[in-house]
């Protein structure tokens, strides 16, 4: 009982910033600072798109982590197949080097990347936040996906096999729906990562701005209650979609 209580807290805790950005979405600010609770309002949700900049933002942080999720997912699960299913000289190496982007600081990361941007004469933009993103979110890729593999029983393949399917039509029908709860956990997971870092887009961004990198921009004149709303609206999409 005592572990449930406590456990009930720890959640209680996380989602208690949540719940306070929620509830100061319906705030109507004297002022360019949404810290003080004025009075309700549901101004800010009715005209919610209304800051170009701000939706423009989050337009390019969903496109990112969409277009980052898509190549991390299939270059990371092809990762875990090759760790998991076949030995092969530097097996060991790889999956120590598969470990280091999850346990290095962001600040290094990003600051790596950007010199290697810079020494290798790459304008930095949207195309160098991609690398960037797809870089780290590999890792968490491999490493999901490799936990479903390695409880996997492959004598259901071989029986796919014995009965006539060749390896693509194996993969397909009996390999493929059976990691498919791991794919949608490593595909989500990386979403949520590109989608809420900072650090490392602040590096490599250039002139491309993001929805983290708006809202810090914003924090130092005054951040808009669309920014709540929007920030709510994503929470729910997102219990939406763990719901489904």
């Amino acid at each position: 009982k005592g572990v449930l209580i406590f456990a009930c807290l720890v959640v209680l805790y996380m989602l208690v910033p949540i719940f306070v950005i929620a509830v100061f979405s319906f705030n109507d600010p004297a002022g360019r600072f949404n810290f003080t609770w004025q009075g309700f309002s549901t101004d800010a949700w009715t005209n919610a798109f209304g800051i170009p900049e701000l939706t423009d933002a989050l337009v390019t942080s969903i496109e990112l982590a969409a277009a980052s999720t898509v190549i991390a997912t299939i270059l990371g699960t092809m990762i875990a197949m090759a760790l998991v299913r076949y030995q092969f000289a530097g097996r060991k190496a790889t999956n120590l080097l598969i470990v280091i982007p999850i346990t290095s600081p962001e600040v290094v990361t990003g600051a790596a990347l950007l010199s290697l941007f810079v020494y290798a004469q790459v304008a930095t933009g949207f195309g160098t936040l991609l690398i960037a993103h797809v870089m780290f979110s590999i890792s968490f890729v491999v490493i999901v996906v490799r936990s479903r593999l390695i409880g996997f029983d492959r004598r259901l393949e071989e029986a796919a096999r014995d009965l006539g399917a060749d390896a693509r039509t194996t993969f397909r029908t009996v390999t493929l729906p059976l990691i498919a709860p791991g794919l949608g956990a490593a595909a989500f997971l990386a979403f949520a990562l590109s989608l809420d870092d900072f650090v490392i887009s602040n590096f490599n961004s250039g002139t491309t701005v993001t929805f983290p990198l708006y809202i810090f921009g914003a924090a130092q004149r005054g951040i808009p209650v669309e920014v709540n709303v929007l920030a709510t609206m994503l929470f729910l999409v997102t219990l939406v979609a763990m719901g489904v």
